[in-house]
């Protein structure tokens, strides 16, 4: 099972559009995601609820709520024939929670959006995934997204100056559209829309499946694929 992390500290970049969307995605081809939700704002469980009784399944896992009536992993747990976890992670995450947060994710995906006040954030959570939670470069488990991108303008220019001095991967650059809007509204995905609609963005999302899909567990070296399968997800403090 493969575990995919959405993670910026920084607010409103746009996790939980990346997030529902990619266990659309996964839905849609047959991977039976689940889709983990630790914001307390709870917006992909939310977007989940709006999901048309015949789309494809995708298993939400609350993981914002708390109760005492069942244990901690039980309420985290994930059904054993679900193909992929996507994790939709909470804004203003502090540093320190950043090595339980991560630990046993094949794919860390930081969504980045053109500003400048996104950039620095960014920069400083690539900082802390590299420094503080000990992802190594090497390891190729982080991918950026920029997102909202509208061509040509000089903001944007600055953000992909940014992002080519990082020397991380820019797995997707996601177009600004109202597609993103319509689909969030009636609890789809964009690989769920009318073709014609959203072609351009599917060609976008192409980039990014086929970035994860070398992220597989069996690049890893089998035993410490097994230690990091046995570790709980946690959320943030």
């Amino acid at each position: 099972m493969q575990r995919i992390i959405v993670l910026n500290p920084k607010g409103g970049v746009g996790k939980t559009t990346i997030a529902s969307n990619l266990a659309a995605c996964y839905a849609v081809n047959g991977r039976r995601p689940a889709l983990m939700d630790l914001d307390p704002q709870g917006s992909s469980m939310r977007w989940l609820r709006r999901r048309p009784e015949e789309s494809a399944v995708i298993h939400g896992i609350a993981g914002f709520e708390r109760s005492g009536a069942v244990t901690r992993s039980w309420q985290l747990r994930i059904p054993a024939d679900c193909g992929a976890v996507i994790i939709d992670t909470p804004a203003a995450i502090e540093s320190h929670a950043f090595p339980d947060m991560t630990r046993g994710a094949d794919a860390i995906l930081v969504p980045v959006m053109p500003s400048d006040i996104d950039i620095h954030a960014t920069a400083k959570c690539i900082a802390d995934l590299l420094l503080v939670a000990k992802i190594r470069r090497s390891d190729q488990r982080i991918g950026i997204i920029a997102n909202r991108v509208r061509a040509n303008t000089l903001v944007s220019q600055s953000l992909m100056r940014f992002l080519n001095s990082l020397e991380i991967p820019l797995i997707a650059t996601l177009r600004d559209t109202q597609n993103y809007v319509r689909s969030a509204e009636a609890g789809v995905g964009i690989h769920e829309m009318p073709q014609w609609q959203v072609r351009q963005d599917l060609e976008h999302w192409e980039q990014l499946k086929g970035w994860l899909e070398t992220r597989g567990r069996a690049q890893l070296n089998p035993a410490k694929a097994g230690a990091e399968n046995s570790a709980p997800l946690t959320e943030a403090p």
